[in-house]
């Protein structure tokens, strides 16, 4: 079995619940998520089975795109809806619709985020949930991550009451915590602020349209028809520029060897797919470290073709 598989993650599941739980439905062991969501999060996960789990990494660099709903008034420990109250301000002015929208504005583009101390980020070699859960606060490393659109999800004009939500899509980079948006978003409106809803849009070339229930896999697997819903693991390469290579170039490419930089991809500098006329993917290339007029791979990702493969 191979391909991926746009999984719809229910809430209550870790990403870990999700690929325990298809091991067996699917009565496979390679198979892997892409991206860690956390247990109330619901929404996109794509699944890599088989050879599939060799692009995995390049679909969690992709893109995501989110819809969620921020709550101010108040903040949490977990900076979401699971967590304890932290610092509690009631909101006592009205908050204008223009004000939301200029805030959003100024988190578009490149900024600064600190990761939340319950997350997988690791530091000194241990995830910095691992230390909240002992209690223990420790110096996070700000990065730079991207919003490239943030979209108001709400018609009014004007916000009131003790606490103020509103619901709002946003598209950005790997690295994105929406829980720290949400929280970013209070702040700059001058109020405590948690994230109180979640849920994963699309990933990578994958939406939730594409996506498949637990309970919707099992029938697939009880019909035999699982086959006609994987994804085959090009999708999950689609948005990376490509290298066309006839047969005699292939039969290199599948032992690993160095290929000339194209004129038309001299400014890409990885990764780059080698593909066959048929569409195939053979390997994942990027630029030689000591030789930059040539292609180095990364990932040989076939080793023999299928007669739809052969050039």
């Amino acid at each position: 079995m191979e391909g991926i598989l746009p999984l719809f993650k229910p809430a209550g599941l870790t990403s870990h619940d999700c690929v325990f739980r298809l091991r067996k439905i699917l009565k496979t062991k390679k198979v892997g998520h892409t991206g860690t969501l956390d247990p109330d999060v619901t929404g996109v996960l794509p699944i890599c089975i088989g050879k599939a789990t060799k692009v995995a990494e390049y679909i969690t660099e992709a893109g995501k795109a989110y819809e969620g709903e921020v709550t101010i008034g108040y903040s949490t420990t977990t900076e979401d809806a699971s967590g304890e109250i932290v610092e509690q301000k009631p909101v006592t002015r009205i908050i204008q619709r223009d004000e939301i929208l200029q805030v959003f504005h100024t988190l578009t583009g490149e900024i600064e985020q600190t990761p939340p101390m319950f997350s997988a980020v690791k530091v000194g070699g241990v995830r910095l949930y691992e230390y909240a859960r002992k209690g223990i606060e420790v110096e996070r490393p700000t990065r730079k991550i991207t919003i490239y659109s943030i979209e108001l999800l709400d018609e009014r004009e004007e916000f009131s009451g003790e606490t103020i939500n509103f619901r709002f899509r946003v598209s950005c980079s790997k690295g994105t915590y929406i829980r720290t948006l949400a929280v970013m978003i209070g702040e700059m409106l001058g109020y405590p602020a948690h994230m109180s809803w979640l849920q994963r849009i699309q990933s990578a070339a994958f939406s939730l349209e594409d996506c498949l229930t637990f309970e919707e896999i099992e029938k697939h697997m009880e019909e035999g028809t699982i086959t006609n819903v994987l994804r085959p693991l090009e999708t999950a390469l689609s948005h990376l520029p490509k290298l066309l290579i006839n047969d005699k170039v292939a039969e290199k490419v599948k032992n690993g060897a160095l290929l000339q930089v194209p004129e038309h991809l001299k400014t890409s500098y990885g990764p780059i797919i080698a593909e066959t006329p048929a569409g195939q993917a053979l390997a994942i290339y990027s630029q030689h470290p000591s030789k930059p007029e040539f292609l180095k791979p990364v990932k040989v990702l076939r080793n023999e073709l299928d007669e739809k493969g052969t050039v």
